[in-house]
């Protein structure tokens, strides 16, 4: 089950058709968000009423949002723009610092919560077919960089195996931080997405439209590409 080197290169594209089919939902004809289905599934079962339901569902979308916000720039600060965006896999010295203490693949997870997020606003079948092909892919993209740290690291990572979860992050750590410096601006700059997923959510879901989101969260993605494109060569200029 694990990730080819060609999947790891291409993760960014393939994650991205993945949520693009998910809004897409070419197979629907009803364009109902997940949220507004929710809402009114939630009515009909008398578990709320509808007045309070759509308001509830989108603090829980909101929290998601934010928790997807806080894991990929506090995994990104630490771990490093370079590395997040590299093509290749990378296995430097390991990394044991900020949220890595607590859980071992923040930035997959919190790729995760803001697509979880983002599927509010999809159809409610495109979000199904979002979430499953995503968690799918994300777990083959963690085996197989496991795989290839545990090959090339051994025991220090095998350790590491030992003391840090996987994906159900931990309160509480006794593993020491590697005493890195964390790249708060760079982290930010390199992570316009998801921060414009959680400000897409959190603002506009009270207009309740739909279509007003998804140019919002398409405004942060394309941001996020133009940053990520011209990162190497600021880097380069002030290096200079």
């Amino acid at each position: 089950m694990r990730a080819s080197a060609i999947e790891f290169r291409l993760r960014m594209l393939i994650n991205t058709i993945i949520v693009v089919l998910g809004f897409w939902a070419p197979w629907v004809r009803s364009r109902i968000s997940l949220l507004e289905w929710s809402a009114l599934e939630l009515s009909r079962s008398g578990l709320l009423p509808f007045h309070l339901a759509t308001p509830f569902l989108i603090v829980v979308a909101t929290l998601l949002a934010a928790a997807g916000m806080i894991l990929r720039v506090w995994g990104s600060a630490y771990l490093g723009p370079a590395v997040v965006i590299h093509p290749d896999m990378n296995a430097g010295s390991l990394m044991a610092g900020g949220p890595y203490r607590y859980v071992r693949n923040p930035l997959y997870l919190g790729l995760w919560f803001m697509v979880a997020a983002m599927s509010f606003v999809m159809p409610a079948t495109g979000a199904l077919f979002t979430m499953v092909f995503l968690t799918f892919f994300l777990l083959r993209l963690i085996f197989g960089e496991e795989a290839y740290l545990n090959a090339r690291l051994g025991e220090p990572y095998q350790g590491y195996l030992r003391s840090v979860p996987r994906l159900i992050p931990r309160l509480r750590t006794i593993l020491p931080g590697s005493g890195g410096k964390a790249s708060w601006m760079q982290a930010i700059l390199s992570e316009l997405t998801p921060i414009g997923v959680f400000f897409s959510i959190a603002v506009f879901s009270w207009n309740y439209d739909d279509r007003l989101m998804e140019r919002a969260i398409l405004i942060a993605f394309g941001a996020s590409l133009v940053v990520r494109a011209l990162m190497p060569r600021l880097r380069r200029e002030t290096e200079a």
